[in-house]
């Protein structure tokens, strides 16, 4: 199609959306937009008519349930256009206005994978008076909108979003914990997963998290578990909920979300009575089975990294919080160049891996 060609459909497309062109007319060019929006070429089309996000902006909010949720449906693929961040900011009250509908839950997830955003997201809702809450209200659905994880996720990037969701008087993020093992959504599973390990970063929190009021260990554990037995001994250290698993029980299916779990527990390990809350219940036991399956590098790196803290001596005086301990500029960029060559060991060893259907002896606990 000719450039003038499509110039003319998408003001012709514009036009329909308006109010003036009537319900029908309306409903009818927001399911063209959303067949539209399914290609990139059409996201970057749409996206470049500011008019265009506009009305269906409008619409989305508007009266007429089935234009609406074509409307929002385009907008949430438009939405991982840069050239559409602009007209969707702009409208930014009517979007918070849409929440927690799923559609927009979408595209304010998709605009709060940059930090700029999400902290006007946050403001924003702050300023409606309600902050978090219509979001945190929504997990408590039959059936939370699967875009809501990964918003609750590119929020708690940011201090001030963990902070919200981390606010004790609330009990926020024990609302999210039951979502480590959803398995109606995998994108909110892992949008939830991944809020769970951005508020990790907050050391001061590290004892609560830990503790029986909010108890997230077994709920970081529970998924990367299989149904090994143990030992009687070794499995009286383990929370209750990993106890005496069934038979069938999976492990938790992406190599992502495994990931984050275990970063999670790691960043939990960065104090003193942190490791010492990890170690006591049973995580190394866990571990070692995971180890023993695990094929992804990546993950097997993570669940190396994390054995060697959980084995390994305590850090010296002044290293105890290892969140706080500065690293030279020669030293980091070492670590990094160790880590490039990590990457490519790891890719080799998944070759010879997938050759000979070996495993990787796992590092073992101390007795004692």
């Amino acid at each position: 199609m000719a450039a003038a060609e499509v110039e003319a459909a998408l003001t012709e497309l514009s036009a329909l959306l308006a109010p003036a062109a009537g319900e029908a007319a309306r409903a009818g060019a927001a399911e063209t937009a959303l067949a539209l929006s399914g290609s990139a070429a059409g996201r970057r089309m749409l996206a470049g008519r500011p008019a265009v996000v506009a009305a269906l902006l409008e619409l989305a909010a508007g009266p007429c349930p089935p234009a609406a949720r074509d409307a929002l449906g385009c907008l949430v693929n438009v939405s991982a256009e840069p050239a559409a961040r602009g007209p969707l900011l702009a409208a930014l009250p009517a979007l918070l206005g849409l929440l927690p509908a799923g559609p927009a839950c979408g595209v304010l997830a998709n605009l709060c994978r940059e930090r700029g955003v999400a902290r006007r997201v946050l403001r924003g809702l702050r300023e409606r008076g309600s902050g978090l809450t219509p979001l945190l209200q929504a997990l408590g659905e039959p059936r939370p909108p699967p875009q809501l994880g990964p918003l609750l996720c590119n929020l708690s990037q940011l201090p001030e979003g963990r902070r919200a969701l981390l606010d004790r008087s609330r009990c926020s993020v024990q609302r999210l914990l039951p979502f480590t093992q959803y398995k109606d959504s995998t994108a909110h599973r892992r949008g939830v997963v991944g809020a769970l390990r951005n508020c990790c970063f907050e050391a001061e929190d590290h004892e609560w998290l830990l503790s029986e009021e909010v108890d997230i260990l077994p709920f970081l554990l529970l998924p990367l578990a299989g149904p090994e037995e143990f030992p009687e001994d070794e499995m009286e250290r383990l929370p209750l909920d990993l106890q005496y698993l069934p038979q069938d029980k999976q492990r938790e299916e992406e190599p992502d979300i495994r990931k984050m779990l275990l970063e999670a527990i790691m960043l939990l390990t960065a104090t003193k009575p942190g490791r010492r809350v990890v170690r006591d219940k049973g995580t190394y036991v866990i571990l070692r089975e995971l180890h023993r399956c695990e094929r992804e590098p990546d993950v097997l790196a993570a669940c190396e990294n994390l054995i060697q803290v959980l084995i390994g001596d305590e850090p010296g005086p002044g290293m105890e919080n290892l969140l706080e301990v500065k690293i030279p500029e020669e030293v980091e960029e070492q670590l990094r160049r160790r880590d490039r060559e990590e990457e490519e060991e790891q890719e080799r060893w998944q070759r010879e891996e997938e050759e000979a259907g070996g495993s990787t002896p796992c590092p073992e606990e101390p007795s004692g």
